[in-house]
Formats: C-alpha cells, sequence, structure tokens
C-alpha cells in the first residue's frame, strides 16, 4: 500500500513537470513559426493576432493530452477559447489596411542590422514568456482541477463575463468609430469610452481576474493570481497604457480627454468640458 501511494506520487510530480515543459515546448515551436511567418510578411505586428490563438491552442492540446474530463477543465478552456478567438479576429480584422503597427515599426527602424535577432527574442520569445505566465491558470487547472465546482467558481465565472463584455463592447465601438472616415485623427469619446479611457484594457485585466478565481480551487492554484497581477503591470506600467497614450501626448484633443476621463477603472467624467 505504502509502495503504490509512493509510486502514485512520483507519477503526480512527473505529470505535474510534464505538463508545463510540454506547454514550454509547444510555445517555443508556436512563437518560432509565427516569427518566420512575421518575417516573411515583413510584419511584426501579427504577433498581436497570434497571442489570443496561442492560449486556444495551450488550452486544448493540454486537455487532450493532460486533461481528466473534470468540468473545471472544460469550463476554463472554453473561456479561455471564447476569449482568444475573439481577441485574435477582432486583431486581425483592425489590421487590415493598416499595416504593422505603429510599435513595431519604430523598434525595427531603431533596431538595424540586429533587428532580426532582437524581434524573435525581445518579440516573440517575450511574447511567448508572458503567454505561459498568463496562461498559469489554465495550466495549473489541467494539471490538477481540485474538488467540485463550487460557489467561488460561479463568482469566477461571472467576473469573467462582466470582463468580457467590457472588452467585447469596447473593442467593437473603437472598431466601429475608426472604420468612419470622419473620424480620422479624432479621439473616442462616447460608450464605455466616455467613462475610462481604456474599456477594453480593463475588462482583459477583470476578466483574468475571473480565471484565477476559477482556478484557485486547483492544486497550487493560488499561483495562478501570477497571470491577473502580470496582466494588471503590462497594461498599467508596460506594453499597454503608457505604450499606447505616448502616441497622442501632444495631441491636444486627448490631453483634454485625459484630464477629464480615468485611465482604466471607469467612473463618471470629471466636469468641464464637453461630451459626446
Amino acid at each position: 500500500m505504502l509502495y503504490q501511494l509512493t509510486k502514485l506520487k512520483v507519477i503526480d510530480r512527473r505529470l505535474c513537470i510534464n505538463i508545463f515543459a510540454f506547454c514550454i515546448i509547444l510555445i517555443f515551436v508556436y512563437m518560432t513559426t509565427v516569427f518566420l511567418f512575421a518575417l516573411w510578411l515583413k510584419d511584426n505586428s501579427i504577433v498581436d493576432v497570434a497571442y489570443g490563438l496561442a492560449f486556444i491552442l495551450l488550452g486544448w492540446a493540454g486537455l487532450l493530452v493532460f486533461g481528466s474530463g473534470h468540468t473545471r477543465q472544460w469550463l476554463i478552456v472554453m473561456l479561455v477559447t471564447i476569449w482568444g478567438l475573439r481577441l485574435a479576429v477582432h486583431i486581425f480584422l483592425r489590421k487590415q489596411g493598416e499595416g504593422e503597427d505603429f510599435r513595431y515599426r519604430q523598434w525595427r527602424e531603431s533596431w538595424g542590422k540586429t533587428f532580426v535577432w532582437r524581434s524573435f527574442l525581445q518579440v516573440f520569445m517575450l511574447q511567448g514568456t508572458v503567454i505561459f505566465l498568463v496562461a498559469l491558470p489554465v495550466l495549473l487547472v489541467l494539471n490538477d482541477p481540485g474538488g467540485r465546482i463550487a460557489l467561488v467558481d460561479l463568482v469566477g465565472v461571472a467576473v469573467w463575463m462582466a470582463g468580457f463584455g467590457f472588452e467585447a463592447i469596447g473593442d467593437w465601438q473603437l472598431l466601429q468609430f475608426k472604420r468612419n472616415p470622419a473620424n480620422q485623427g479624432k479621439i473616442i469619446r462616447h460608450g464605455l469610452w466616455r467613462y475610462t479611457r481604456h474599456p477594453n484594457y480593463f475588462g482583459e485585466a477583470v476578466l483574468w481576474w475571473g480565471i484565477f478565481l476559477i482556478a484557485i480551487d486547483a492544486r497550487y492554484g493560488i499561483v495562478a493570481i501570477i497571470s491577473p497581477l502580470l496582466i494588471d503591470f503590462l497594461l498599467l506600467k508596460v506594453s499597454g497604457i503608457p505604450m499606447l497614450e505616448g502616441k497622442y501626448e501632444d495631441n491636444p484633443e486627448f490631453i483634454a480627454y485625459k484630464a477629464r476621463t480615468n485611465a482604466l477603472f471607469p467612473w463618471l467624467p470629471k466636469t468641464g468640458g464637453r461630451h459626446e
């Protein structure tokens, strides 16, 4: 009996190692393939389309190879699939006719002769690392889903739905705004954008807290908190708000909009000025 228990523990430890090693290898192969495709297209911004699809790949590959059929595993993979597919389609549609995103164009110009290897490491491999860390809740649930579905899972789904809805509506409003030629060079200030300068980022942050709540009952589930914390940090301090708003820092309309509208958390606009 003791031998059997020890054997099970060894198998469990190997499984824990294998699922993470499996996903690291899968991410490396996937991101290398995307990198080669980007070189061919001369457009590194396709990595943004690949980002959401990577989570779908990890989720379903992990479920097929390591899944036990637990409801929590199916739930978290389905939620991530819905989110990743919508995000990828949205970014793909947004890119049509625009060419390479301004951030990647700037790096292409500034990196010069080192562009190829710096792109591979600083864009694609770095993105792959972020994907792995953000996907931790999914991987932990696939490794060991924990007990039965409980109230915290339902709360997590509700939080995910709120965040997903906020992100999807915000993205749709911005896409419709940009498609109108009369709005060229203007700043969107209606809909959800009246209450936050980045409703899509707010929704993104919220939905990953929902994913974390679903994962918390998994074995070592508390480790999954790395995912929403990293998302919040990136959006607030690195590649989200700072990089995007830097593009508009000399725009008088944006300066006025920024002065009366919260950066992330939705709230009523500060008094003063006209809102559309």
